[in-house]
């Protein structure tokens, strides 16, 4: 089963009574305005959860603009979010599909395995004419549910740098080539690295695309159910569209590939670093 679920099962198990824990991972550069959005419309029994609190630590030149959350981070939302190890995790955001992406893949990092994400977001939920509810979200009973941070592969910095395997940028195409850079401090790739962008994976309304489509754009690239997850290492500018294409291979049941999470925000700020355009 594809970890994508779609609109329609969400609404059925919310109706009657599953027990679910159901995230809306939000983001707004300005402070307070995701959570009063949440709070204005939102999925039935959903939790409001900050992308920049809870899924990425302090950010800074060494480390990159999102860096890997601490433990205690995860697991003081985790417990507040009330997760138990019997109970699934459904992920929502706003429909751009990676801020849902990461908290899947930070949640998995942090031994939290039964996670899906919605399908299209909040927005396909919207335009279904599906229910929302107003208000600040349900009271949860915190859990104990502990976490241990690891559980994925990783790559740091350092090894990046002495890497020989395949290297995989998620960002879009113009951001790759060195068109366009509105984010972090230079343009451009690191040396040797192909372009695979998160959003090939899904539709015009980030809808995830089928499987059979999927794996066939990927096998373009060499990128198979054989592929040795510490053969392939997959970055992007900080951890989000890596996150967001990780997700969409792991849906089409490839394995999760090893995720350079600092990315292109951490390497390009090193100018001792080579770049490619």
């Amino acid at each position: 089963m594809g970890i994508y679920v779609p609109a329609e099962e969400l609404r059925e198990e919310i109706r009657t009574g599953k027990k679910l824990t159901v995230l809306a991972a939000l983001w707004d550069p300005r402070p307070g305005r995701a959570y009063m959005r949440f709070k204005s419309h939102h999925i039935p029994t959903a939790q409001f959860c900050d992308p920049a609190s809870t899924l990425a630590g302090m950010p800074g030149s060494e480390e990159g603009r999102n860096p890997l959350p601490t433990q205690e981070q995860v697991q003081k939302a985790v417990n507040q979010w009330g997760i138990e190890r019997d109970r699934p995790v459904v992920i929502y955001d706003d429909g751009r599909g990676f801020f849902s992406a990461r908290a899947w893949w930070i949640l998995m990092w942090a031994g939290i395995t039964d996670i899906r994400i919605l399908n299209g977001g909040f927005p396909y939920w919207w335009d279904q004419g599906l229910e929302t509810v107003a208000g600040p979200g349900p009271i949860t009973v915190h859990s104990e549910t502990p976490v241990e941070i690891g559980q994925l592969p990783t790559m740091e910095i350092d090894q990046v740098k002495q890497y020989k395997g395949m290297l995989i940028d998620a960002r879009g195409s113009r951001r790759f080539s060195g068109k366009k850079e509105h984010l972090d401090l230079k343009a451009g790739h690191i040396p040797g690295a192909v372009n695979i962008p998160g959003q090939s994976c899904f539709d015009e309304h980030r809808r995830i695309l089928p499987v059979d489509d999927i794996l066939e754009n990927l096998a373009k690239s060499g990128i198979t159910q054989h592929t040795d997850p510490s053969q392939a290492v997959v970055y992007s500018g900080s951890g989000n569209h890596s996150a967001m294409l990780l997700a969409a291979m792991h849906h089409a049941g490839l394995p999760i590939l090893t995720h350079f999470i600092g990315g292109w925000s951490q390497w390009s700020a090193d100018h001792a670093n080579d770049i490619e355009i």
